[in-house]
């Protein structure tokens, strides 16, 4: 089967740092799925990995999780799940990726593809929104505001993959108030347009922006980039006894200023139930379905941004470049494989 990977860490600029290969086709086993992939989108993960991990001498490494396909092939154990099936998912980090013609996944981390979206459109959401909705309701737990607060959270680095769904999942499933940042016109138009109540600029100072608000200070912080430039502001910024929650990597982060405030920390990594094989890793699953009844009820919309066409290592190199500059919007997706 065609696919894309790589053997060696290198500058996306490389052509070798991602490479049009010819792999077997995977072979069922459990409660697996085999999926031939209609159309994937691209993560920062994928860039993250593609730079740091270096596979087995003399073997390829795949990278791609996020996926909208069809089911072709079922396990023995498989119980929800038939050939002909239209799904989407995100894949496990310990598995090979879905920049390939065909994909094995666990059924337990698989949704039904919204039936009114497109393969691209579909492709875009699952990464993102599972990632927002376990942070949002798993780990902040947003539907139970902080005494004192006026319901109010903070999105950092609003017109993200990850902050497009948690304004969107924010706003359709609670009456918070959303507060999302955002640095150029175009942004802020977009987090507008996604349901953020206020917009301010991360740009500048953001202690100083909440105080202006109506809002009061909020209970909630969902830092998506930059947490460690951020993060005297946001202890600052926070109600006490407030909750505040990251995605990205910090080269440190020292969490002592958190104290004098009773500050809870969380920090989300949506593979963790997947790579752990958690007691409650359908979970995923679950929600995927309920972001998709969502979305074909129109209450939430795809947060595609650009697809650059065709699955080929060309194209991968340019979303890969594309994402590590820091200026996409939305979700950078690719759509089927070469005649």
């Amino acid at each position: 089967m065609r696919a894309i990977g790589y053997q060696t860490p290198l500058p996306i600029e490389n052509p070798a740092s991602l490479q049009d290969i010819d792999l077997p086709k995977p072979v069922l086993t459990g409660r697996d799925l085999l999926v031939e992939i209609r159309a994937v989108s691209v993560n920062p993960v994928d860039t993250k990995v593609r730079r740091s991990a270096t596979p087995e001498a003399g073997q390829w490494r795949v990278l791609g999780w996020d996926a909208a396909g069809i089911v072709v092939g079922t396990g023995p154990e498989v119980t929800d799940f038939s050939v002909g099936d239209e799904v989407f998912y995100a894949g496990a980090i310990n598995r090979p990726g879905t920049n390939a013609e065909f994909h094995l996944v666990d059924e337990r981390i698989v949704g039904r593809k919204p039936h009114s979206l497109n393969w691209a459109e579909a492709a875009a959401l699952p990464l993102t929104a599972i990632t927002a909705w376990e942070m949002l309701f798993d780990r902040l737990d947003i539907r139970r505001p902080v005494p004192g607060t006026t319901s109010s959270i903070l999105i950092i680095g609003g017109a993200g993959g990850v902050s497009s769904m948690a304004i969107q999942l924010a706003k359709v499933l609670t009456d918070i108030t959303v507060i999302a940042t955002a640095s150029r016109p175009e942004t802020q138009d977009w987090v507008r347009s996604l349901g953020a109540d206020y917009v301010i600029d991360h740009g500048k100072p953001l202690a100083e922006q909440v105080a202006a608000l109506p809002t009061g200070a909020p209970g909630f912080v969902f830092s998506t980039t930059q947490t460690d430039r951020h993060l005297a502001e946001i202890v600052e910024l926070l109600a006490p006894q407030g909750h505040f929650g990251l995605i990205d990597d910090p080269a440190e982060l020292n969490a002592v200023s958190l104290k004098r405030k009773s500050l809870s920390l969380h920090w989300e990594l949506m593979f963790t139930r997947s790579l752990f094989g958690t007691l409650d890793i359908s979970a995923q699953g679950k929600l995927l379905n309920d972001v998709s009844r969502l979305v074909d009820e129109g209450r939430l919309r795809t947060t595609l941004g650009k697809n650059l066409g065709a699955i080929t290592a060309a194209n991968l190199r340019e979303a890969h470049a594309l994402i590590e500059s820091g200026q996409a919007k939305g979700k950078i997706v690719l759509e089927g494989f070469p005649a």
